[in-house]
């Protein structure tokens, strides 16, 4: 452990919480680690709606099932926005900080951090329904098309959120990448548990659902990709957990909180993985858009 000390890595100084700050005016990079990671999952799902590869089976097909426009994602973009901030804030204050209840306007105040996946998650569960909804689209559909490109934004808030802001860090270790960060009141060599999320459940993750997607054609089952995205972030977040720092609030037995809320998702993604791959396929159904770009 002294070695470990003596030889671990030290958190870049050059990495600042703020992007740039103009007046009294910041811009943040965990803030823009939402934006740049949502807009990138919506550019990569309008990419993907582009092909025809991945819409067709070589098989008998069910029905025809409608394949989200640019516009559709568009608005799925943004209201999954909407349900990440605020299932996100509301996650949180509920999971690990219920306290906040007492005084209201804290619950509101986002920008002082505090904010859940598993929360932000049902969150863009709620704003797929109202997708689904309002496009009258398949909700397994929507929820793949919202799935599919998640690995994205993840990797990204990991990064630039989690990670340059020097929060949710690890237990203390002597691996020879072990890290030191000055936010750290015990200053301790500790795992890099945001780079570890950021590459299991951004680029891991991504290049799961990437050839889920191209080489099984997932799209055309709609709930797979849905189901995948729950099942291996699961998975993923439940094993870190093991070198991630404990949040300072009572566990579950031996599991931590993270491990507790990510079991359901486990559960819950390996059944709907099941129950869409025994399922036959569907076939595409295109809508015409005013600029006649018909992929059908």
């Amino acid at each position: 452990m002294i070695l470990s000390i003596i030889t671990a890595i030290d958190f870049p100084s050059w990495l600042r919480e703020d992007v740039f700050t103009i007046g009294r005016f910041s811009l943040k990079w965990y803030g823009l680690g939402y934006v740049v990671g949502l807009f990138g999952a919506y550019l990569y799902a309008v990419s993907l709606t582009k092909r025809r590869d991945v819409w067709i089976q070589d098989k008998p097909t069910r029905i025809p099932e409608v394949v989200p426009t640019k516009d559709m994602l568009s608005d799925l973009m943004f209201y999954c926005l909407i349900g990440i901030i605020v299932g996100g804030r509301l996650g949180y204050v509920t999971l690990y900080s219920p306290e906040t209840f007492l005084t209201p306007l804290e619950v509101l105040k986002i920008w002082t951090g505090g904010m859940s996946f598993h929360g932000g998650f049902l969150g863009v569960v709620v704003a797929c329904f109202y997708a689904s909804w309002k496009f009258k689209i398949d909700k397994f559909r929507i929820g793949d098309m919202a799935s599919v490109g998640a690995p994205i934004g993840l990797g990204i808030v990991r990064l630039f959120g989690n990670f340059i802001n020097q929060e949710l860090w690890g237990r203390p270790t002597d691996v020879p990448w072990a890290m030191r960060f000055p936010k750290d009141p015990d200053f301790l060599a500790r795992h890099p548990s945001q780079l570890y999320e950021a590459f299991l459940e951004g680029l891991v993750l991504f290049l799961i659902l990437r050839f889920m997607t191209v080489r099984y054609k997932a799209l055309t089952k709609p709930g797979l990709l849905f189901g995948a995205l729950m099942f291996f972030y699961g998975v993923f977040r439940f094993s870190v957990e093991f070198v991630r720092e404990p949040d300072n609030i009572a566990q579950f037995g031996l599991l931590t909180r993270g491990m507790a809320y990510s079991l359901p998702m486990i559960i819950a993604g390996a059944i709907l993985m099941y129950w869409a791959a025994r399922r036959a396929p569907v076939s595409p159904k295109r809508i015409k858009v005013e600029d006649n770009d018909d992929l059908a």
